[in-house]
C-alpha cells in the first residue's frame, strides 16, 4: 500500500520559483553526464520505507498549500563530512502540480495516505501557465479568485 511524504517548502514563495531551481540542478545533473534526479536530505528515515517506495510521492506545502508533488525514487543512506548520519529522498525532479490544497505549518516530514493526497491537476500545461500567472498576483486577490472558481 503507497504512502507519500509531505514537507514545507521553506525558502520558496511560488510554485514557478520551485519549477526554475529543478531546471538548474536538472542542467547541471545533464552538464556533469549524471542522472536526473534531485534529493532532499532528512535526519529520520522513514519507518514506513516500503510503502513510500511503492509509488510514493513527495508533496510540498507552498505558502500554506499542497501545490506539486515529485515521485520518490528511493531513499538512501548518507553521512555528512561530519560524521552526521541523514537519509536523502531522492525524487523524479518533474514537477507534477496538484488541486491545491490548504495545509498548516508543520515541522520536519509527515506521511500523507494515499487517499488524503490531493489529485494532480489534469492539464498539467495549463496548470503551469496558470502557475507562472499566479506569481504575479498578491495572495488575498489569488484566494479570492480561486474562492470565486475563477482561478
Amino acid at each position: 500500500m503507497t504512502v507519500h511524504l509531505i514537507k514545507l517548502c521553506v525558502g520558496v514563495s511560488d510554485v514557478n520559483q520551485l519549477i526554475q531551481e529543478h531546471e538548474r540542478l536538472t542542467k547541471q545533473a545533464l552538464k556533469r553526464k549524471k542522472p536526473v534526479e534531485d534529493h532532499h536530505w532528512t535526519r529520520m528515515r522513514p519507518k514506513r520505507a516500503d510503502e513510500v517506495l511503492d509509488g510514493g510521492s513527495l508533496y510540498w506545502v507552498i505558502r500554506g498549500v499542497i501545490r506539486v508533488r515529485h515521485r520518490i525514487l528511493r531513499l538512501d543512506d548518507v553521512t555528512d563530512a561530519d560524521g552526521q548520519e541523514y537519509c536523502s529522498i531522492i525524487y523524479d525532479p518533474k514537477v507534477t502540480l496538484v488541486e491545491p490544497r490548504p495545509r498548516r505549518a508543520f515541522q520536519g516530514w509527515r506521511y500523507l495516505e494515499a487517499e488524503d493526497a490531493p489529485p494532480d491537476l489534469p492539464n498539467q500545461r495549463q496548470a503551469l501557465a496558470n502557475a507562472a500567472a499566479e506569481g504575479d498576483m498578491p495572495a488575498d486577490m489569488l484566494a479570492e479568485l480561486r474562492t470565486l472558481g475563477l482561478f
